[in-house]
């Protein structure tokens, strides 16, 4: 297989050939403003519209009054329900849209409408003792909320050593490269959307719905995403207003949500607050683990960050607790940020490991080496693989763990150093797909399938599969993805992308090989040989086995003595993620996966303003993310993994574990460095400087 095959749109992007959502130009073209709620719970009790009205080039100005009338479903996401009710759930809600010639027409006719409204108190923050917080039934990916074996408090209370920790991390966001943009249009019935989403189906049969149409009247297009990290998973109001927009003015509409509206309309990771306890013997190995995580979600819909959950997979405990309580409040609705769960629960985890592994006088890759579980802790299944140990071990040798701990924390002129170590994990994900192989006559193939790619390379990894399964040199293979009248495919998200379209693509082109064997020298048609391929009762095969992926990242870093500041110097992570099917996406994947958990742990900050009920930091001025002078040095390595009991190449998801792990290797490097903990994310200067030596 070719395993370092180049994007075969690279060309195409990086010459502005790639058309993304917001670079289509039908004839006629319209664009559109949304205008926010400006406060936080409440009803509008009016709504201003002539000096909007009478700004040349504006067309109309839509709101609850007089926009089309939705159908939502019984079990839809009532966040899209947008433009329905004068209602008032958060703010930043959309009270009105604005439709001109211009974006800059639109743009000033938005800032013309007045909106008035009756406010009502609002409820926007979360505190460990809400009076409203309460145990859900499931938590994101349909976890239990609250799972226990044996008696945590008996043998917590027995163990030797004990920690009892309370690690906070505010709202995160998504801020993909794209905003989210659609460009709809309506021809004798039938919506045609170019969107920045991660999944064109689920667009596809949403948009249907709330429209009252059939979903093969919808055609949904995404053939180029720039990033989303979740946060196009899932239908989003962006598309639903420009579908509503052309529907009531006739012509196609383009909006492209501003950058600082994406906080409010486009999900957030959730805040959370994580009460680690851990029980252990001098020897530092576990006998007690409590992971209990108080969480938010709107008044809208309930969203339960999982973060409890890979305390539920990690390591040996016989007897465990853990838990999720969630508040609902007058904020917008949390949803997926990459690796939901995964990151904000391994940050604490692996943070209380550190502080266990100093209280045991142990050396931390050793603590983690000492509670390895001979089988997943909490379903007792066997792993289908597991080489975390294998990770820590390769990566303490690359990264010369045992010397730098030796050396101990030191100072170079101002800059006081440190290192940290962190262990991570990732669910193996895998959906239902199609996908089609198709034989031409001129001997080349085409694979057509509904993957979309959101820049993480789905086009290279696929014709590198589809090569490998025809028996062919890459360049005879052709892929065509992105748009909803191809076979159907789930989104790209969980990092299950490749292994659901991956697999449906090996089935295909297996069986127009078998089939291209059995017609031996007999000309093709002129319309070519065609193979479907449908994986719905496959992929439930190997599900008595517990698949993850897991790593292992170093961390460098250098504080300044006398401003707090922190640079990062070095980052290396080990990964055992199956086989690895191409090594150039592959690591540009695992590299960016780190460079975001640096983000979090130094950078983002997200406040919650109590009085407007708004996140503080809407834009990218304000919400800080890792820049080039940031990250100096990141390294990203794999060991060989065979695993048999996943998919038909053997391969685990990656584009999310990189940032599992990476905040505590940070935050613990920056306690070894300091001897300061820092348990509020993220670090920053005032946290530190009291304690630095200056």
């Amino acid at each position: 297989m070719t395993s370092d095959l180049a994007r075969p749109e690279g060309l195409d992007k990086v010459t502005g050939a790639a058309r993304y959502a917001g670079d289509h130009h039908p004839d006629g073209l319209l664009h559109a403003w949304p205008v926010p709620t400006t406060v936080a719970r409440g009803d509008i009790t009016a709504v201003d519209t002539a000096a909007a009205l009478a700004i040349p080039g504006v067309l109309a100005v839509l709101t609850h009054r007089d926009a089309p009338v939705l159908t939502l479903p019984a079990d839809g996401d009532p966040t899209l329900a947008v433009l329905q009710s004068p209602r008032v759930a958060h703010r930043g809600e959309v009270a009105a849209l604005v439709v001109a010639e211009t974006p800059q027409d639109a743009r000033a006719g938005a800032e013309a409408v007045r909106i008035g409204y009756a406010a009502e108190p609002h409820d926007v923050v979360l505190t460990d003792d809400h009076p409203g917080l309460y145990t859900p039934e499931k938590a994101n990916g349909g976890h239990p909320a609250v799972r226990t074996h044996g008696d945590f408090d008996h043998a917590y209370q027995q163990a030797d050593v004990r920690i009892d920790r309370t690690y906070r991390i505010g709202p995160l966001h998504n801020h993909p490269m794209e905003p989210h943009t659609a460009t709809a249009q309506w021809a004798d019935g039938r919506l045609t959307v170019h969107d920045s989403s991660q999944g064109g189906n689920n667009v596809q049969e949403t948009l249907a719905a709330l429209f009252g149409v059939a979903p093969q009247d919808v055609l949904v297009i995404s053939e180029h995403v720039g990033g989303g990290f979740g946060s196009k998973g899932t239908t989003r109001p962006h598309v639903v207003l420009a579908a509503m927009a052309a529907r009531h003015v006739g012509r196609p509409v383009r909006l492209a949500l501003p950058r600082a509206q994406l906080p409010a309309l486009t999900g957030h990771r959730s805040p959370t607050v994580h009460r680690l306890r851990l029980g252990a013997d001098d020897g530092g190995r576990l006998a007690a683990l409590a992971h209990e995580v108080v969480t938010r979600s709107s008044t809208l819909r309930e969203f339960v960050e999982q973060a409890a959950v890979p305390a539920r997979v990690m390591y040996a405990a016989p007897h465990s607790r853990t838990s999720h309580r969630v508040v609902r409040q007058d904020v917008p609705t949390p949803s997926w940020m990459r690796a939901p769960g995964e990151t904000p629960g391994m940050f604490a985890l692996e943070c209380a490991m550190d502080e266990l592994a100093e209280a045991c006088g142990l050396d931390p890759v050793d603590l983690r080496l000492r509670n390895e579980p001979a089988v997943e802790p909490d379903s007792g299944r066997p792993f289908s693989s597991r080489h975390l140990v294998e990770c820590l071990r390769e990566g303490a040798r690359r990264f010369d763990w045992a010397g730098e701990r030796a050396r101990g924390p030191r100072r170079e002129g101002a800059w006081l150093l440190g290192c940290g170590v962190a262990a991570s994990t990732y669910p193996v994900l895998v959906s239902p797909s199609t996908a089609e192989a198709v034989a031409l006559p001129d001997g080349t193939f085409l694979v057509r399938t509904n993957a979309t790619d959101i820049g993480t390379g789905a086009r290279a990894a696929l014709t590198g599969i589809a090569a490998e399964a025809l028996g062919v040199p890459a360049d005879r293979v052709g892929v065509a993805i992105g748009r909803t009248d191809l076979p159907r495919a789930p989104l790209a998200g969980g990092s299950s992308g490749t292994a659901s379209w991956g697999w449906a693509v090996h089935e295909a082109c297996t069986g127009l090989r078998r089939t291209l064997a059995e017609r031996g020298t007999a000309p093709l048609p002129a319309e070519g040989l065609r193979h479907l391929a449908d994986t719905t009762g496959a992929v439930k095969a190997g599900r008595e086995y517990a698949r993850h992926a897991f790593g292992a990242q170093f961390v460098q870093v250098a504080v300044d003595a006398d401003t707090g500041e922190v640079r990062l110097r070095r980052l290396l992570g080990v990964f055992a993620a199956g086989r690895i099917l191409n090594e150039r996406t592959a690591r540009s994947q695992l590299v960016g996966g780190m460079i975001m958990g640096v983000s979090m742990a130094l950078l983002e900050h997200s406040t919650m303003d109590r009085e407007f009920g708004d996140h503080a930091e809407r834009d990218l001025a304000a919400y800080h993310v890792a820049a080039n002078a940031d990250i100096p040095s990141v390294e990203a390595h794999w060991i060989d993994e065979e695993d048999a009991h996943l998919n038909p190449m053997g391969s685990k998801g990656i584009g999310e574990i990189g940032t599992v792990g990476t905040a505590a290797a940070v935050v613990n490097a920056v306690h070894h460095a300091t001897g300061v903990r820092v348990r509020d994310l993220p670090v920053r200067p005032e946290l530190l400087l009291d304690a630095l030596p200056g």
